[in-house]
């Protein structure tokens, strides 16, 4: 567990008091040098992060040494795994030195000569960083073959970690990935893990980034600037993927760590994303408020990051088409832009990145909005100055874009002429810039070739130590006891996971035994249930023939016994099986009705209605389902009504994967029909509707709910009865 250490900053020279916040970014900046050592024996620390509230960073060297570019009245913070981070406030130009009093990081004192070499090969590596990619790599090269074939891994694992923060920085994302990798394998360090995350989620590897950066939220030795590093890149992984819930309250928990322990860029950095990230929710009140916020606290910053949170919130308001808050924006811009030295402001170090502000982008981008508001004559100078502009800088694509844009104002403007001349123009950069970029291809082959070659050489390196240390295997007595713990260890694991398996594999058969069981005596229920349920119809039909036979109505009885034989074929054919199809059970029950009809004609009327958008066969439907409900309407609601009735059949669509069957009747209804049965009467109904109400009750257990069935009167006096029925598809 890391204890606190105590602290004491010693000046060469004490000076000046310090400026107010407010005039920050006012003041004018110089160049400050200072080290960081232990109080021991003044051993340099090397590795120390030191950040600027002014957004300036850098890092100690081999010698504990560092510079930083700052002003009077800014604050120094330094901060390692090591130790509780320090906050300095500037006072004067003169060197400052921080003294760690009980250090216990990685020792300093005493280093060999060959890992000062090490260390100074890594720092010219950093210092090359910038100007030259091939550089660096020799220099990291240079510091892995100076560790021999048995290297100390720390050492092997700075390096890697050094090469791969080169890959990053030319976006070599690959190639930074394989080297974190094989840094984590030889030591593994928050750091390293921090960095392998953010070169996953460049790569676009969303799932592995956010693997790698989830098992350090458990670290609980991050420092607080890798904390909110931490949850800055969980949140841009969250945001890549589209789960802004998610990506702001990642944002949020690293700003509060930022402005709990004074982080002042990070407090900018984050409250901007936080703005980005509502603007991709389209929540436009939330992003404003959150980009006015990033946009003061820029200001309180260095002139170069408050001009790129201006130009991050005048893309806002592009976005928003908000374009005269938009060209507002960007004039204070271009303004603050042409009062730098440097009038450039590259948002990667180093490298013009695309998004590099410059005057000629901002004029351009002043000029697209003034067309946008159809301010042609407004827009023309700018994206004259800008073209200008873009050519005393060699910036082609800006040129490009710039008199492709001026040719299209001259052309809503009737100018047909300068807008034919200027598109002459454009077609001319057009075919310079393919000419660039074809050269810039082979450069990069080039360039990719080296860095293959360099690679393969660190690649070969790795694999001459890791020849070099299969020699220093472990003594023959402790290799027999780690292969005798090794075996007890592996018998141990196979007991368990054979009990496992065989536990899980009891546990599946008994499940699926029960399982077995239940559907065996679901189908005998089924089964039995369907045997009570067909008698009882055909003693009714044999009922309704009788009628005939005894009014000596031979031809009607003949007919009506033809459609009967059809019926009970029909029928006996379905008795086996749980569902038919809709369309089979439809034509059954037409049947039937009209066998019952023409016994009862003068007591009632029917009609068997589908629906035009219904396809009835998609659907299945337990045989004989709807025949009972039937018959009960027929033979006590329609048969007892004193005026002839009528008996409706719908079918309807509910949805894609639903129908709805209702069957109506005008009868005398369920109370007054009971009234007029028999106990006898009453004994067998109740029990031909419970059997029906088992048989779906089955049903659905065995099909998860495919069916649903109500009873309930059709007229509020009591009068009639109405089925509904509700069959899904599946």
């Amino acid at each position: 567990m890391k204890h606190f250490f105590n602290f004491s900053i010693v000046f060469l020279c004490m000076g000046l008091s310090f400026v107010q916040a407010q005039g920050l970014n006012q003041q004018q900046t110089f160049l400050l040098k200072g080290s960081v050592v232990e109080e021991e024996n003044y051993a340099p620390i090397s590795g120390v992060d030191i950040i600027t509230e002014g957004g300036e960073y850098a890092k100690t060297n081999g010698l504990g040494e560092f510079s930083i570019e700052t002003f009077k009245g800014d604050v120094l913070i330094f901060q390692s795994p090591d130790f509780t981070a320090v906050r300095h406030r500037i006072t004067s130009n003169e060197d400052v030195r921080l003294v760690v009093k009980d250090y216990d990081g990685p020792v300093q004192k005493g280093r060999s000569s060959k890992d000062q070499l090490h260390i100074q090969y890594l720092d010219s590596a950093q210092n090359t960083i910038n100007t030259s990619l091939e550089r660096s790599i020799d220099y990291i090269t240079k510091s892995i073959e100076v560790l021999g074939k048995n290297p100390n891994k720390r050492l092997l694992s700075q390096s890697l970690t050094s090469l791969s923060e080169v890959y990053l920085h030319y976006q070599q994302n690959d190639l930074a990935i394989t080297n974190l990798k094989d840094a984590l394998n030889a030591n593994k360090t928050s750091k390293a893990q921090l960095l392998l995350g953010e070169a996953l989620l460049a790569d676009n590897d969303f799932e592995g980034a956010e693997k790698e950066l989830k098992e350090l939220e458990k670290v609980k030795t991050l420092v607080p600037y890798q904390k909110i590093t931490l949850y800055e890149l969980l949140g841009n992984v969250k945001r890549a993927q589209g789960n802004t819930k998610t990506a702001l309250e990642y944002f949020e928990e690293g700003l509060r760590i930022a402005k709990k322990n004074q982080v002042t860029p990070k407090v900018t950095d984050l409250t901007s994303k936080i703005g980005e990230t509502y603007a991709d929710s389209n929540k436009q009140i939330e992003a404003e408020g959150y980009f006015d916020s990033s946009l003061e606290l820029s200001k309180k910053e260095n002139p170069k990051r408050a001009i790129q949170e201006s130009e991050k919130v005048a893309d806002f308001y592009s976005g928003s088409n908000r374009f005269t808050e938009e060209i507002q924006q960007r004039k204070n811009s271009l303004n603050e832009l042409q009062k730098l030295e440097d009038k450039v402001v590259a948002k990667e170090n180093g490298i013009l990145a695309p998004d590099t502000i410059t005057t000629q982008k901002i004029n351009y981008k002043i000029g697209r909005a003034y067309a946008a508001q159809n301010k042609l004559n407004e827009a023309i100078p700018y994206l004259q100055r800008s073209i200008v502009e873009a050519n005393n800088e060699n910036d082609l694509l800006i040129k490009k874009e710039a008199t492709r844009k001026l040719s299209e104002v001259y052309e809503y403007k009737g100018d047909f002429t300068k807008a034919y001349e200027t598109y002459q123009e454009y077609v001319a950069l057009v075919d310079t810039l393919y000419s660039r970029k074809e050269q810039e291809i082979g450069r990069l082959s080039r360039l990719n070739r080296e860095i293959a070659n360099k690679q393969n050489r660190i690649s070969s390196l790795e694999q001459e130590r890791e020849l070099s240390q299969s020699k220093y295997s472990l003594a023959k007595t402790e290799q027999q006891l780690f292969e005798t713990r090794t075996k007890w260890q592996k018998g141990l694991i196979y007991s368990l996971v054979f009990g496992m398996i065989l536990l899980a594999l009891t546990a599946f058969f008994f499940y699926r035994s029960n399982k077995q069981q239940k559907l065996n005596n679901n189908l005998l229920a089924l089964k039995s249930l369907r045997s009570q349920m067909n008698p009882h119809f055909i003693f009714n039909a044999l009922n309704s023939v009788n009628t005939y036979i005894a009014t000596n109505d031979e031809r009607s009885a003949n007919r009506f016994l033809s459609e009967f034989s059809v019926l009970m074929r029909t029928v006996l054919e379905n008795s086996e099986q749980d569902f038919i199809p809709l369309a089979k059970e439809l034509e059954l029950l037409k049947l039937y009705v009209k066998l019952e009809h023409s016994r009862f004609s003068d007591k009632f009327d029917y009609e068997v209605s589908v629906a035009e958008n219904v396809a009835v066969e998609n659907f299945e439907i337990p045989p004989m389902l709807l025949q009972p409900y039937i018959e009960n309407a027929i033979w006590h609601g329609l048969r007892y009504k004193e005026q002839k009735g009528y008996l409706r059949i719908e079918v309807k669509k509910l949805s894609e994967e639903s129908l709805l069957i209702e069957v109506s009747d005008n009868g005398i209804g369920r109370k007054k029909s009971k009234e007029l049965k028999t106990k006898n009467q009453l004994k067998q109904r109740s029990k031909g509707m419970g059997n029906i109400k088992k048989r779906v009750a089955i049903l659905n257990d065995m099909y998860k709910n495919k069916v649903d069935v109500s009873i309930a009167d059709l007229n509020e006096d009591e009068t009639g009865t109405k089925v509904t029925l509700i069959l899904k598809k599946d």
